[in-house]
């Protein structure tokens, strides 16, 4: 309520400085006054366009304000070369001395995640090699793959771990389920491997979303704010996520699209490992995991042979190779 009150007299001074000194010769006290409320006006109608949240960090306003002060400055300087009337240098002087660094004040209260530490920090990174921050949530940690995936190049740019996701994984590791102990710990494991390798930018981020008690949804609206993409293992999160357009990279997708492509009449070097369901068939694995079915190989577990692909089923739960012995 009362920052209405403030951009008032915000106005009304601009309204009166314009009346005391108009801001060009000939210029009636009247359309001084109106011009400099309309001035005023016009800064907070800035001010209200990219306004989107409350007051959330003291320090954003008073940064807000210092940098309104070094543009309306230099600004003023430059205008200082030009010759003009002594009531148009008092108007100017107010202009860019007072109404721009008051702006920078009203910007910096209504949209402060704008001079929030993490996104200056991006701002003078600049063109650096790390252009893109990723949020990681706890599946995508506990699947292990990410410091291969980093390593590779694939992601380049700022792995971000929120201190929800940390709580999360810490809340798995003191799980009394086995299962979910080991899973727990193995995330932490992670983590532990990605801050110790100096080829890969870690930053652990302590902050939250008020309100909300979802890891998922705490992750999908802070990547939102903040225009971080996603990376995950869950599927409903990647829904929630493009359904708030939010960008996601999903692990088991970029497994999925680097899987060798087939085709019928290709021959494969492979190893039986077991038998398959139907008779006689024998059942072997590529290194990316997917299954090869090969007839008439039941007899030949535990040994390496060359077969010919015939045929490749692609489903959604991934790919299946049938095949015959060549030999």
């Amino acid at each position: 309520m009362f920052i209405y009150f403030y951009k008032l007299i915000f106005i009304v001074i601009f309204g009166l400085i314009g009346y005391t000194y108009p801001p060009f010769q000939g210029t009636s006290k009247e359309l001084g006054a109106m011009l400099g409320a309309a001035f005023a006006l016009s800064l907070l109608l800035l001010v209200f366009k990219i306004k989107k949240s409350e007051l959330k960090h003291l320090w954003s306003a008073s940064l807000g304000l210092l940098g309104g002060v070094a543009i309306g400055w230099i600004m003023f300087q430059l205008f200082n070369l030009i010759a003009m009337s002594f009531s148009a240098y008092v108007f100017f002087k107010a202009l860019f001395l007072f109404g721009i660094p008051v702006t920078g004040f009203f910007i910096g209260i209504s949209k402060p995640n704008m001079f929030s530490p993490l996104n200056i920090k991006e701002f003078f990174r600049g063109s650096s090699a790390f252009t893109q921050s990723y949020l990681l949530d706890t599946s995508a940690i506990i699947d292990g793959r990410m410091v291969s995936i980093a390593l590779s190049g694939f992601v380049e740019g700022e792995l971000i771990i929120t201190q929800f996701v940390l709580a999360e994984l810490q809340f798995i590791a003191d799980s009394s389920d086995p299962n979910k102990k080991l899973r727990g710990k193995r995330g932490l494991d992670v983590i532990e491997q990605l801050q110790q390798n100096k080829e890969i930018s870690v930053t652990i981020l302590n902050k939250n979303v008020p309100g909300i008690k979802e890891v998922d949804q705490k992750l999908v609206l802070l990547a939102k704010e903040h225009n971080f993409k996603v990376i995950t293992n869950d599927i409903n999160l990647s829904k929630i996520a493009k359904l708030q357009d939010v960008k996601v990279l999903n692990v088991n997708e970029l497994a999925f699209a680097l899987k060798p492509i087939v085709y019928p009449g290709e021959k494969l070097q492979i190893k039986i490992t077991k038998e398959g369901k139907e008779k006689k068939q024998g059942l072997a694995y590529l290194e990316d995991g997917t299954m090869v079915v090969v007839d008439d190989a039941k007899t030949d577990i535990g040994h390496e042979l060359e077969i010919e692909v015939t045929s490749v089923l692609q489903s959604t739960s991934g790919k299946i190779i049938f095949g015959r012995k060549t030999s």
